[in-house]
């Protein structure tokens, strides 16, 4: 679809729109991450969008054709269609079609594989539902396994459906509760040994898994496809210094994403709000990458979190090694450590190139959060050692004649002060 520029709502600041083309690719592209034969493909001039069937007449009979000598039996509009948009569009084209919200709820639909993520796709389908009400296409339905699209048999069904679906939003919803607490638990568990959290963010199929399995050793699933994987995946990583991270995974971030998956998707994502440092993967072999990374600042920005803060977000340029010599120049002279002092790391998450300095960068970044400080255990509180090198980094150790030990060490503020507790007795 070519149409309007788009303008943010809170700030009425343009926005960075990617080229017509880049967006036919990915509209392509998250077609085929449901194993959906494509037959045809084009752009469409959306200018000013019709009430009925947002394009224009003459288009709508054009693709009416297109589908009819093709024998399609779906249609994907890579734009948010209104219930009558959608309606309309059936019936002139004879097919069923979908738009970009439900495309991507079908994506999601297929990749879920945690409890947690099922129940937030399917209550995210059943609020994208609510205000459509009409018998829908169910070959996706079929092929994911999952709650899919709802449908009744008529008009004389809409109140029907209707209770049906508010039903099931109140039962998932309450699901989905139960297993939020968990995951709450979960965090609180950790809170209570704080490692530093260090939250992998970016478009989708920047390389973030790949970066996530270099850094880690795990086998997290990565694949050239938009949204391979889905649900978050924590891991916990020790730095050469000997610093203990946590490092998470994230669902990658994608331009236009469905405000009903925003709203699902917040708990999860809560993972990233409440981390230390933020690592913002860019796929900067992408023509689009500007605009990719634009569409990552503003959804970071609608989860509270300052993308201008240096400090708290790395930018990370991946896959430098797609890049030609000329272009490899001109990057590294953009980010020579020497011009600014937060630059982005450009790496390659396949090849390996230019880890090292990312570990550094994050190295250095939580070493800020650490206290450096020297600590005596007494005979008495040696069952204390276990638990401090568990916790914290043993930087030197001295054993004393008196049985003491003569300890420094590397540890973030919330251990310290659980340590000072510990060796007081409050605790």
């Amino acid at each position: 679809m070519r149409d309007s520029p788009q303008i943010d709502e809170e700030t009425g600041l343009r926005r960075l729109m990617r080229s017509p083309e880049a967006r036919l690719d990915e509209a392509v592209g998250l077609t085929a991450a449901i194993d959906l034969d494509i037959v045809h493909a084009g752009i469409v001039n959306v200018d000013p969008p019709r009430p009925a069937t947002l394009m224009g007449t003459g288009k709508v009979e054009e693709l009416a054709a297109i589908r009819a000598e093709t024998d399609a039996e779906l249609v994907i509009v890579d734009h948010a269609l209104t219930p009558v948009q959608q309606r309309n569009l059936e019936k002139e084209l004879k097919a069923k079609v979908l738009d970009r919200t439900g495309l991507i709820l079908e994506i999601f639909g297929r990749r879920a594989r945690t409890r947690e993520g099922v129940l937030q796709v399917d209550l995210a389908h059943l609020n994208y539902q609510k205000g459509r009400l009409v018998r829908s296409w169910t070959h996706l339905e079929r092929q994911r396994g999952g709650a899919g699209f709802l449908g009744g048999p008529g008009e004389t069904q809409i109140e029907a459906d209707r209770r049906a679906l508010q039903e099931k939003i109140i039962k998932l919803k309450r699901e989905l509760e139960r297993v939020q607490r968990t995951r709450e638990l979960h965090r609180a568990k950790r809170k209570k040994i704080p490692f530093p959290v260090v939250a992998i963010v970016g478009y989708t199929n920047a390389g973030k898994s790949t970066l996530f399995n270099h850094l880690t050793g795990a086998e997290v699933l990565a694949q050239d496809m938009l949204f391979a994987t889905l649900d978050p995946t924590l891991r916990r990583v020790i730095l050469p210094s000997g610093t203990k991270i946590i490092l998470s995974d994230t669902v990658g971030f994608i331009s236009n994403l469905p405000t009903h998956l925003i709203a699902a998707f917040r708990a999860t994502l809560e993972e990233v709000v409440e981390a230390d440092l933020i690592l913002h993967v860019r796929d900067i072999a992408d023509a689009d990458s500007n605009a990719q990374a634009d569409d990552v600042r503003h959804i970071l920005s609608d989860l509270g979190i300052d993308a201008s803060d240096e400090q708290r977000v790395v930018e990370v340029w991946n896959k430098v090694d797609l890049l030609d010599e000329t272009a490899r120049d001109a990057l590294a002279e953009s980010t020579a450590g020497s011009k600014r002092a937060h630059a982005p790391v450009p790496i390659s998450a396949v090849t390996g190139e230019g880890l090292d300095r990312l570990v550094e960068v994050i190295e250095s970044r939580i070493s800020g959060q650490l206290e450096l400080f020297d600590v005596l255990i007494e005979p008495g509180q040696l069952n204390l050692i276990d638990w401090i090198y568990r916790n914290g980094n043993v930087l030197e150790r001295e054993d004393r004649e008196d049985g003491s030990i003569a300890l420094t060490l590397s540890m973030p503020v919330a251990n310290r002060q659980m340590l000072e507790r510990r060796i007081s007795g409050e605790n």
